[in-house]
């Protein structure tokens, strides 16, 4: 018998949660319920307050995007103009623990980049030509049908009047994102036992978007990391390889050290920044749009699996976790958590008492990697509002600062770090006896000051360079 599945929220979480019920159970009917309007075309919108700004889908988010789909993703997406990149040799990375990262040619995971609208466009795609019985309508949710026990169905307000006012569904995913009502809707219903969690350095987000230089098509992403140790205000910046032949360029600045949305501003942002590489790379590039300032950043957890949470319900994404964005796993941790939904309606119905409850275990356990990643960093930054730095809190951040200095000179620390950033392996690589003894033994090679540049990147960074002074 067919079954109606009703997801709320038409961004990366939502889309591929519909592309996980459609694979696995290929006769329910899904309808994505979004509240913006969708078009033809890669577009940023409303919706998605970090949309236009730095993106980064990591391998093992990408590894569980291709799970869902009968099409090759990772193609679509390099296809469509974005970027792969090599963690262990394809960017720049400058540590406030361990000076420049090395370069090393092993092999090891890679990343996506793009513009959010982009990502969201082709995965769009990819789901409406695998499948007819997903349908995606413009409507708003107003609450949950149903009971404490069981939901029913979503009450909406459609903006076109094709869709009831109330919408009967045998399983309600809610992937409505960080400004997600779901604490709400529950209450009326009775659950009122949801704990919940914010951590908020205070990040803003700065970026602007700038035609690639001719020649330096090549150079590779750049990043200078925010310092989380000196007990000042953390501030970075990051030049991300974007489709169309351009790039992206994002500064954020936790409470007190925020980045401007002046342009001239902007770039002296990033030349006063511990190196003044990012700075240099665009002093003479031209920019493509206005500086675009974003504050939606603070880590906020809902733990619904303490609670009564209802049969046929279940919330995914921000709409469960969301995560301080400078630490890119958000994507990716919803991209694993569909997974999750996946494997387990291959096992049963969509209606078999306790989906829930089973799915979400798994989600938690990809959103407790990133939660702590994100919150064990932001909470040593002055003024963070939420975070308690507790006697753990130091440990963790000691052996985080441990491990990424051995990673900096150490292949064997470089491949570990790497590993469980990218959500391709658990925390548990980070204490296998190779890590820890690079961990313990510290910087095999000398601390580099400058970037570790081939003689081709140093080239076009001096090019740069000339063509800023003579512009003056």
């Amino acid at each position: 018998m067919s079954q109606k599945a009703v997801v709320i929220g038409a961004g990366i979480a939502g889309l591929l949660a519909a592309a996980a019920i459609s694979q696995a159970a290929p006769d329910t009917e899904v309808l994505l319920l979004e509240r913006d309007m969708l078009h033809g075309k890669p577009e940023d919108r409303r919706g998605v307050p970090q949309g236009r700004h730095a993106h980064l889908l990591m391998a093992g988010g990408l590894a569980a995007m291709e799970s869902l789909f009968p099409v090759n993703m990772r193609d679509r997406l390099l296809k469509a103009g974005a970027h792969e990149v090599a963690l262990a040799n394809g960017m720049l990375a400058l540590s406030p623990a361990a000076g420049w990262f090395y370069r090393w040619r092993r092999n090891g995971p890679h990343m996506i980049t793009c513009t959010r609208a982009l990502l969201d466009w082709v995965v769009r795609q990819a789901l409406q030509e695998s499948t007819t019985r997903v349908t995606i309508h413009q409507a708003s949710v107003e609450g949950l049908l149903g009971t404490a026990q069981r939901i029913t169905g979503v009450r909406i307000s459609p903006a076109n009047g094709i869709l009831p006012t109330e919408l009967e569904a045998d399983f309600v995913i809610d992937t409505s994102g960080r400004g997600s009502r779901n604490l709400e809707w529950l209450k009326n219903i009775g659950i009122t036992d949801i704990e919940e969690r914010k951590v908020d350095s205070g990040l803003t987000n700065a970026t602007r978007i700038y035609r690639t230089p001719p020649g330096a098509e090549s150079f590779p992403l750049t990043m200078i990391q925010s310092n989380p140790y000196n007990g000042m205000p953390g501030r970075s910046a990051m030049v991300l390889p974007i489709e169309g032949n351009r790039w992206m360029v994002s500064e954020g600045g936790t409470r007190g050290g925020e980045p401007p949305k002046d342009p001239h501003r902007f770039l002296q942002y990033a030349l006063s920044l511990p190196h003044s590489i990012v700075g240099q790379l665009i002093s003479s590039a031209e920019p493509l749009t206005d500086v675009v300032v974003s504050r939606s950043t603070s880590n906020v957890r809902r733990y619904f699996e303490k609670s009564t949470l209802p049969e046929r319900f279940l919330p995914f994404g921000d709409a469960l976790a969301t995560f301080n964005p400078a630490y890119g796993q958000g994507m990716s941790v919803a991209a694993l958590s569909a997974r999750a939904l996946a494997q387990e309606l291959h096992r049963t119905e969509l209606t078999s008492p306790g989906l829930s409850r089973r799915v979400l275990r798994e989600a938690v356990s990809h959103v407790s990697t990133a939660w702590a990643t994100a919150v064990g960093m932001d909470v040593l930054y002055p003024n963070t509002q939420g975070g308690e730095l507790t006697f753990a809190d130091r440990l963790t951040a000691g052996y985080a600062r441990r491990i990424t200095q051995a990673a900096a000179s150490s292949p064997d620390g470089a491949s570990a770090l790497w590993e469980v950033t990218s959500l391709t392996a658990s925390p548990t690589r980070l204490v296998q006896p190779k890590v820890l003894l690079a961990a313990l033994t510290g910087p095999l090679l000398p601390q580099l000051s400058e970037p570790p540049l081939t003689p081709s990147e140093r080239s076009i960074l001096q090019r740069l360079q000339q063509a800023s002074i003579n512009r003056i």
